[in-house]
């Protein structure tokens, strides 16, 4: 009976500052290192003990892996980034207030490139300087690969391969797992594992610092999900 959990980041620093985020990386702001910290408090008085550690390659998710470890004892435990966990590439939008943005393009087109599952925002090009192909972290990439812009249908396209080969199998050997990454990457992996459908995957959200709990059967089916509160 292997053991997924799944902690969305710690509130972030332009989470703090209503900005669009995606590729860009920010640092945890002071709210989300103890959301961090308190992930862990709670994962050590459930008792849950994990054999492998993956994470993004973004500081805010990193940085929430090694605090829920810290206070769980488990820092010591194998651990592997890829860029497959990143959050979604918001494209042009990355920096913007979301406030500002409402106001430039109106709320409902914002809250479309939000939360629709298949509608890109605009796309940032190879060459502006806020390109993540200007970004050492994604040297080993093919060009070709580096997104401009996602939607949740893109992000989860490129998450499944990474579960597929890596995650899944260790499930498979009774490998109990934990994952730290961000809120449209574990939607996406949420929506694979529960089925959930391209309308009703809109309504998901994940909240910062809460570590889910999934318990999977020998076939890799859910046989139960649990929210660690405090």
């Amino acid at each position: 009976m292997a053991k997924l959990v799944l902690i969305r980041h710690g509130q972030s620093e332009w989470n703090l500052s209503n900005q669009f985020t995606g590729w860009v990386d920010v640092d945890l702001s002071e709210k989300g290192t103890e959301e961090a910290k308190e992930a862990g408090r709670r994962i050590k008085k459930a008792g849950l003990e994990f054999d492998q550690a993956y994470t993004s390659v973004l500081t805010r998710a990193i940085k929430t892996l090694h605090y829920a470890l810290e206070e769980s004892d488990q820092l010591w435990i194998p651990e592997t980034k890829t860029w497959r966990l990143n959050e979604r590439h918001y494209g042009a939008l990355q920096g913007q207030n979301k406030a500002e943005a409402a106001k430039k393009w109106g709320d409902e087109q914002v809250h479309i490139w939000r939360r629709s599952y298949d509608t890109l925002p605009p796309l940032l090009s190879a060459d502006d300087e806020g390109s993540a192909a200007q970004d050492r972290r994604y040297a080993n990439l093919d060009p070709r690969i580096i997104p401009g812009g996602e939607n949740l249908k893109v992000t989860l396209e490129r998450v499944i391969p990474f579960w597929e080969d890596h995650i899944a199998p260790d499930l498979l050997d009774g490998k109990n797992v934990i994952i730290a990454a961000h809120g449209n990457s574990l939607r996406a992996l949420t929506k694979y594992i529960e089925n959930i459908s391209d309308e009703d995957i809109i309504n998901l959200e994940m909240t910062t610092g809460e570590p889910v709990v999934y318990t999977f059967n020998d076939k890799l089916e859910v046989t139960d999900k649990v929210k660690l509160d405090k």
